[in-house]
């Protein structure tokens, strides 16, 4: 009988890193990648960024070549979309109508840009999750001068109204809060954001989007946006408009009652949504064992990590499922793939120190644990002109986050303890004085 493969949906960071984690973890059965897109898998980060800016080109961006990826044995299906899983049996449809019955199933589809409806077809108005769309993007913002409206004004509006501001743009950026990025990094360390943004040039303004204006139809091209109309009435006008208002997790195609799909794929601590399904990366919440909750992450550390420990957790589910000979096990052809006779290997939690950066100008701020969902935030600015500072993050009486703009990594690196294992307030609260202030 011919083995089943694992298949890992969503040729993404999560995916290939799921992939090449599947090998090393022992499996060496038939290993399918399955993507949407047609490009081989890329990083998503440097697309509001080094991408947009012009500075790197897309080959740059290319996690693996074609070259890279051959060790795998990959069957890579490119181009492709999943559009149902079947839990009990493992098997997945895809778009071409195939089904495909699967030893295991590993979940990365991550996240999709969300929009507005009023600008459906629409000329000029943008969002920016793939690479085609920072391609799209950049080819717009490199033909002379524009005035670009970013409605968002969160960690991608932010980055993007800096590389627009550093290309000679017009930029407005619009967002729910007066204070850029205030969710994550909170209110003082907005405040100098804002700060930051306003010495560059970029117009902050509070508000939300009531329409969208198109210039005068032409017959020969699509309506082109001209302004952007707010709900208190105000005007902007706008040659080019970059939807940066948050997204939704890639989880509308898993209709099976088996999952739990609000806000992403709920999986158990060990990534698992189901026997023999794990997710990883942006589409994955899961019961992380610190902290006590379910969590989902969309930074590019969590899907790496994630991504590995889905696999090892997979494949030693597998490799149980041949040692205690169950049926299914036989069927699938785990068994020799998956390395029965050894000890079975354990699963393990998944229990990380989320990180996260982003890079504005030339500012770089990085942060370690949770910094949404706070009830405490304590911001010490150590230099107000370098925008240096350093932000804690509280939570039920315990430190679970820590944030710095523009510190040394030694000092950074002092302050990721903290969080690893959340001490009380005032213990961290002390120890980030020590840290800030040491030579």
């Amino acid at each position: 009988m011919t083995p089943r493969p694992i298949a890992v949906v969503g040729a993404s960071a999560a995916g290939i890193t799921a992939a090449e984690a599947l090998r090393r973890a022992g499996w060496t059965g038939p290993l399918t990648l399955i993507g949407d897109e047609p490009h081989l898998p890329y990083d998503r980060p440097p697309l509001s960024k080094q991408l947009l800016h012009g500075a790197w080109e897309p080959a740059r961006l290319m996690l693996r070549t074609a070259e890279q990826l051959a060790p795998l044995d990959l069957d890579l299906r490119l181009g492709t979309r999943a559009t149902g899983l079947d839990v009990a049996t493992r098997t997945l449809t895809l778009d071409d109508g195939q089904r495909l019955a699967c030893a295991g199933v590993i979940i990365a589809t991550g996240v999709a840009a969300r929009t507005l409806p009023a600008a459906d077809g629409l000329a000029g108005v943008f969002t920016l999750r793939t690479l085609d769309d920072a391609l799209a993007l950049r080819d717009r913002l490199s033909g002379g001068a524009r005035r670009l409206v970013v409605v968002g004004n969160g960690v991608l509006g932010c980055e993007a109204a800096a590389v627009a501001r550093e290309l000679g743009h017009e930029v407005t950026l619009i967002g729910r809060e007066p204070l850029p990025m205030a969710a994550a990094v909170g209110p003082g360390m907005g405040e100098l954001l804002a700060d930051e943004h306003r010495a560059r040039g970029v117009r902050l303004l509070t508000g939300e989007v009531a329409a969208f204006e198109p210039a005068d139809a032409a017959a020969d091209r699509p309506m082109q946006v001209d302004g952007v109309r707010l709900a208190d009435g105000s005007r902007l006008p706008a040659d080019l408009v970059l939807l940066a208002i948050g997204s939704e997790p890639a989880v509308g195609w898993l209709t099976d009652p088996a999952l739990d799909t609000a806000d992403g794929l709920g999986c158990d601590a060990y990534c698992a949504a189901a026997p023999g399904i794990y997710a990883a990366g942006d589409v994955a919440r899961w019961e992380h064992p610190v902290h006590g909750r379910p969590l989902r992450f969309e930074h590019r550390m969590n899907a790496t990590e994630q991504a590995m420990a889905a696999a090892r957790n997979l494949v030693a589910e597998l490799t149980a499922e041949a040692a205690n000979g169950t049926a299914e096990a036989a069927a699938n052809g785990t068994a020799e793939a998956a390395g029965a006779g050894a000890e079975p290997p354990e699963r393990r939690p998944f229990a990380p120190v989320p990180y996260f950066w982003s890079d504005q100008y030339g500012l770089k701020l990085q942060a370690y644990g949770l910094t949404t969902g706070a009830d405490q935030v304590e911001t010490t600015v150590l230099d107000r002109d370098a925008r240096r500072a350093v932000a804690l993050f509280g939570r039920a009486g315990r430190a679970v986050g820590v944030l710095a703009c523009a510190l040394p990594p030694r000092q950074l690196r002092a302050l990721r303890a903290l969080v690893a294992t959340p001490v009380p307030w005032e213990e961290a609260r002390d120890r980030v004085r020590e840290a800030t202030t040491a030579g």
